[in-house]
């Protein structure tokens, strides 16, 4: 459990901000040290959980997050407030799940948010604009700089790399900081990440249940091959072939 109290007091002394008010959401069931009630939520006492009515926080609403504006507004006009979490038995820990505030509060904050959704929507599609174009201005810079430094690349193999790896939130290589100032290192995980999946059987193993390590480890020598052709110009390959090397 989680203690609902914190010293208030000593923090308001010292100029620190006071701990937030905790509420758990029950997992299980419990019975209130004080009414022998029980319901949803609960905070921790000296004394054992208490419901909300014995705890005095049962005149608040309580709002799931998600909505971060709303949230913000919710917390800032309501005098009392507290933050709602569950435990996480997977992550073995506790989770916000929302907050609670008063009713009048997340009026309030309701009726804020919406004399500016439009502006908030407008912002909003800009602000994914932007992130688009970024987006695009990287691969364009991506796909040019494999194609220098992995100039018998097709330009088309090239550019379908770079989408792939530099797309924002993808967790790819092109999106760490190495990748986004195209680092060569990053440009070559990129590029043989891109061979092992479409130049060789890897994908095929891994669905046949051979272990990561292992696949990784019968379609390297494909995967250097197809590089190692790539970090030619096309003209030097062809005059390698001509010449019968």
């Amino acid at each position: 459990m989680i203690a609902m109290t914190g010293k208030a007091g000593e923090a308001t002394k010292r100029g620190d901000k006071a701990p937030e008010l905790v509420v758990v959401s029950a997992l299980k069931s419990w019975t209130c040290a004080e009414c022998s009630g029980t319901g949803s939520l609960l905070t921790m006492d000296d004394t054992g959980p208490l419901c909300l009515s014995c705890a005095d926080l049962g005149h608040l609403v309580y709002l799931p997050a998600g909505d971060a504006a709303l949230t913000r507004r919710a917390k800032k006009a309501s005098g009392l407030s507290a933050v709602v979490v569950r435990f996480s038995r997977a992550r073995r820990r506790y989770e916000r799940q929302g907050i609670l505030v008063e009713e009048d509060a997340l009026d309030q904050a309701e009726r804020a948010c919406l004399a500016d959704e439009d502006s908030r929507a407008r912002r909003k599609l800009r602000d994914q604009q932007r992130r688009a174009d970024w987006d695009a201005n990287l691969q364009v810079r991506a796909a040019a700089e494999i194609r220098r430094h992995y100039p018998g690349c097709p330009q088309d193999r090239a550019e379908e790399i770079a989408g792939h790896a530099f797309t924002r939130g993808s967790g790819r290589i092109g999106r760490s900081a190495a990748g986004r100032d195209l680092d060569p290192e990053a440009l070559h995980l990129a590029v043989a990440a891109a061979v092992r999946h479409v130049d060789t059987p890897y994908d095929e193993l891994m669905m046949n249940g051979v272990d990561r390590a292992e696949a990784r480890a019968r379609v390297r020598p494909e995967v250097e091959r197809v590089i190692a052709g790539w970090r030619e110009p096309p003209a030097a390959r062809k005059s390698a072939a001509s010449s019968g090397l």
